[in-house]
Formats: C-alpha cells, sequence, structure tokens
C-alpha cells in the first residue's frame, strides 16, 4: 500500500508541478484529459487493494456491534464528500468540455478551509480506521493523509509562483484548518454559494456509492490483489 501511495503522490503532484509546460507542447484540454487518466488509472488499483486487504494487520479495535459508531461512521464518511469533491471547480473544465483554467477559488467551501480534500481524506480515513480498527487501515489512513498535507504545501507553492502577490493576500483571508480564518473574522461564510446543482450531484454520488458497497467489495475480491 506504502508503494501504491507513494506511486500515485509522485504521478498525481509530477503531472500538477508540470502542468504550465505541458500545457504549451499539448493543450490545456490534452492535459486534462492525461492528468484524469493517469490519477485514477493509479487510484483504482489502490481502492482495490484497501477492500481486499482492509483488515489486515493488528486488529486494535472491534465497535462494529455498536449502532451509534455505524451511524457516526456513515454520517462522517458521507460528510467528508462534501469537502472531497467540493464544487468549487468549474465541472465542465474538470471534464475538459471547456478549456481547463487555473483560478484561485475563493467560494463556498473554500472559504471553510483553503485545501478542502485534506479536510475530507482525513474525515474519510477517520470514519474507516474507527470502523474497521485495523493496522493495515491505520496505516493507509496516514499515508493518506500525509500526501494530502503534502499536496497543501505543493499547491499553495505552485498558486504562489503563478499569482504572486494575488496569492499571497488570499492566503491571509483563508485558512487551512477549517473555520479558522471565518473565527478570527478574516473570511465570511456565505451560506448561497452553497446552493449549488453540483452538491445535489455529490448526494447523489454519495447515496450510489453507500448502495453499490456490498457489490464493490464482492467485485474487487475477485481480483486476487
Amino acid at each position: 500500500m506504502t508503494l501504491l501511495v507513494l506511486t500515485f503522490a509522485t504521478v498525481h503532484s509530477g503531472l500538477a508541478a508540470l502542468r504550465l509546460p505541458i500545457e504549451k507542447r499539448i493543450g490545456a484540454r490534452v492535459y486534462r484529459i492525461l492528468f484524469a487518466l493517469a490519477s485514477i488509472g493509479l487510484a483504482i488499483p489502490m481502492l482495490i487493494y484497501y477492500f481486499n486487504h482492509r483488515y489486515d494487520g493488528w486488529q486494535l479495535w472491534l465497535v462494529q456491534d455498536s449502532e451509534w459508531v455505524k451511524s457516526f461512521v456513515l454520517g462522517l464518511a458521507a460528510f467528508s464528500f462534501l469537502f472531497l469533491y467540493p464544487a468549487t471547480f468549474n465541472l465542465l473544465e474538470v471534464a475538459a468540455i471547456h478549456e481547463p483554467q487555473v483560478r484561485i477559488y475563493e467560494t463556498g467551501i473554500t472559504r471553510i478551509t483553503r485545501h478542502p480534500q485534506l479536510t475530507g481524506m482525513f474525515l474519510w480515513n477517520v470514519s474507516h480506521v474507527l470502523w474497521m480498527g485495523s493496522g493495515f487501515a491505520l496505516w493507509t489512513g496516514i499515508l493518506l493523509t500525509s500526501y494530502h498535507a503534502f499536496a497543501v504545501w505543493h499547491g499553495d507553492r505552485r498558486l504562489r509562483i503563478r499569482y504572486g502577490r494575488a496569492f499571497e493576500e488570499f492566503k491571509n483571508r483563508t485558512s487551512v484548518f477549517p473555520f479558522f480564518a471565518i473565527f478570527q473574522g478574516r473570511q465570511s461564510l456565505v451560506l448561497t454559494e452553497f446552493l449549488r446543482p453540483a452538491y445535489l450531484g455529490i448526494a447523489i454520488f454519495v447515496f450510489l456509492t453507500y448502495w453499490a458497497h456490498p457489490w464493490l467489495i464482492e467485485t474487487f475480491a475477485q481480483t486476487g490483489w
């Protein structure tokens, strides 16, 4: 799992770092497709291996008989997707239908945290580690959260190089730790910015993922990885 995460991190962050020179050669749309194919192509084996080995290692605790723990885990896992897929981006650009652009986003979830995916990944890992209680799940959670913490530095660095003072001003108005900038009065929460169709899409995705969980577990088990 360590090798899978390190490989994904190297390719994902490496392509992000090389975005500008690659786009100059092949164009923004082709780069987006290349980036997506590489990221998804590496994420799927990682996900399959995680499913198939989720109970490996020491059993640190066992709380699956508790109904309140089950409800808490399901709620926390579902809530994490609001940060993992923050819907602050132009979805047509993500799909390369429109030409992808590099922007500084300061709406919706990014008012709460400048790096929502770190928060989302942390919450997702907490929910799954709590539920499974295995050494493998804990170690994987540490790996994934650590990579996203690195991505905070890496993402800020790339935006600083591209936007300079504008990024520094944006950074001063936002925070990595959720709600910290709002608590300090450096940022405000605009609830109307969350009234977007993309959030409905996230809710549907979460429901479908929960519904397909048993099928995914059974299907991934057939790979023998």
